[in-house]
């Protein structure tokens, strides 16, 4: 019967261990010492050779003719452990027998002495998954086992496991397998299954199996099943990575502000059952290249990748800041979240990609900031034409009062105020109130709804709010409103008054909308001596 090759190939000895020296040399040199501990916690990704461990540890331990800290895999008690017939190591998957009453039972059993072996070797995998009155019901059998039983727990979760379990256990960290040595072991097992792998090919699979020898030998084995020469075509289809051209399209939509193109790739996706969580997982991905590649000289040491991969990244990354590139990860980050939560995947996706690509719908900080890079890398690449306007000839000095009442706009808010013609009533417009709207825009939603649409006139000392809402009067009553108002008005004109709600004629107020962020900005470039032009 064919045996799939993580089976076939799993590791005998802790020499075969792949990418956890720090793990196998400490666990055989205890062996070769007769150090050992009573109860061991392993913990780490997947696919990292936890349970290869425990179980070459169960055989090293109970060999007969142990080699230099390592199973000799010829002795009867070795080739019993591997077949299974003997029985004085158990292995228990703690995800189906996680209750108080799997554990009693175990401690009962512990009580008595091995058949055939030396020690009654308990593995208990994802362990983590144990009920707490499960593990209340081990701590003391693991504190003080029986001389003739040793523990070894596995887990991916070790931050699940209580406390008093890791005060118990003598604990070691499986790390990711490096890329490198994923590649090597792929090709040795090639080597031995008469396969031929490229180089990129095998790199693609250890870059796809994430730190995990498991992974990548599964991938090999599905690749194998197609054809006997492995190369990144090849690899590519059994990934289903193949035409992962879209993430380059959807960047360049998002690049260019083309909403279209990108709403187009998402439907495209969706009608060939691509996930949406999974899209936004990939473009987590690839944003995450682009800033490796956008922020180090050698990007190919944090980024595993062809050759040709990484010369489309640096090729993409030219075209974003590292501003935007942040920007792109936040809110990637943020839609992934969004998804669990919400109904429609699809929607939230493509409300992500609108607003990356019209940066003027989102007015958060990070968006802003965005902008604002983008135009500074403009003028640094000299995208902007700035051309000086001759100096005008100075006019006569004007008296002050002449000036207030020619350029009221270059004027302090209350000078100008006091330069308006007042109405029939002796009501003079408040002219900055739509400055005070926006900055309780930012300050208070709900009182910015309640007060769209209103303008202000002044009376003496007095601000008087005029509004067709009826009940405003009442909810200007609070003081928590009524503060944040006055602090506003302060804010834009420097001067402290009193707040009423205007009765009889109002002055209306127009264009009482909420600026842009940059709209300001924009104002003083137009308003000083020189003109920029976009190439």
């Amino acid at each position: 019967m064919y045996q799939v090759l993580y089976r076939k190939y799993r590791p005998k000895v802790f020499d075969d261990v792949v990418g956890q020296n720090h793990v196998t040399a400490t666990l055989s040199n205890e062996v070769r010492e007769n150090r050992l501990s009573h109860a061991y916690l392993f913990t780490g990704s997947r696919g990292t050779g936890k349970t290869t461990c425990a179980r070459i540890l169960a055989k090293a331990v109970n060999c007969l003719h142990p080699v230099d800290g390592n199973p000799c895999n010829k002795c009867e008690v070795c080739k019993g452990i591997d077949n299974g017939s003997i029985l004085d190591v158990i292995e228990i998957d703690a995800a189906s027998n996680r209750g108080v009453d799997n554990i009693r039972d175990l401690r009962d059993e512990a009580n008595f002495t091995p058949s055939e072996a030396t020690y009654r070797i308990y593995i208990i995998d994802e362990v983590h998954m144990l009920t707490i009155e499960a593990f209340n019901a081990l701590l003391k059998t693991l504190e003080e086992p029986p001389e003739h039983v040793k523990f070894i727990l596995a887990t991916t979760e070790i931050h699940k496991l209580p406390a008093t379990i890791l005060s118990r256990c003598q604990r070691f960290d499986f790390r990711r397998i490096s890329p490198e040595d994923i590649a090597a072991r792929l090709k040795q097992v090639c080597e031995m299954e008469s396969l031929t792998i490229d180089d990129d090919a095998a790199m693609l699979i250890s870059r796809i199996a994430d730190g995990g020898m498991r992974d990548a030998l599964s991938l090999l084995d599905q690749c194998a099943s197609i054809s006997g020469k492995v190369d990144v075509e090849v690899v590519t289809n059994c990934a289903g990575l193949a035409n992962r051209s879209y993430l380059r399209t959807l960047c360049e939509a998002i690049r260019s502000g083309d909403c279209s193109c990108a709403l187009k790739t998402v439907d495209e996706l969706h009608n060939a059952s691509c996930d949406m969580e999974r899209l936004c997982t990939e473009m987590t991905n690839y944003f995450r290249d682009l800033m490796i590649v956008k922020t180090l000289d050698k990007p190919e040491e944090l980024i595993v990748c062809t050759s040709d991969e990484l010369e489309n990244l640096k090729n993409t990354s030219e075209g974003f800041t590292l501003e935007n590139i942040l920007r792109a990860l936040s809110v990637f980050e943020e839609t992934a979240g969004n998804i669990k939560r919400g109904v429609n995947r699809r929607v939230e996706v493509e409300m992500a990609l609108i607003k990356l690509c019209s940066p003027k719908l989102d007015n958060d900080v990070g968006s802003l900031i965005g902008r604002i890079s983008a135009l500074e890398a403009k003028i640094a690449k000299g995208n902007f034409a700035i051309d000086e306007k001759p100096p005008e000839a100075k006019k006569p000095a004007a008296p002050a009062s002449a000036k207030a009442e020619t350029n009221p706009a270059q004027q302090p808010a209350h000078t100008a105020q006091e330069a308006a013609s007042p109405s029939p009533t002796g009501d003079i417009p408040f002219t900055p109130w739509k400055d005070v709207l926006s900055l309780i825009s930012e300050r208070s939603m709900p009182l910015f709804g309640l007060l769209t649409g209103t303008s202000a006139i002044l009376r003496g000392d007095c601000i008087g709010i005029v509004s067709s809402n009826a009940a405003l009067g009442s909810f200007i009553k609070e003081n928590s409103y009524k503060t944040i108002i006055l602090q506003a008005v302060f804010d834009v004109t420097g001067k402290k008054y009193r707040l009423a709600i205007a009765r009889g004629n109002a002055v209306e107020s127009k264009n009482q909308t909420v600026k842009d962020p940059l709209d300001d900005l924009i104002g003083k470039i137009s308003d000083s001596n020189i003109d920029i032009k976009i190439n």
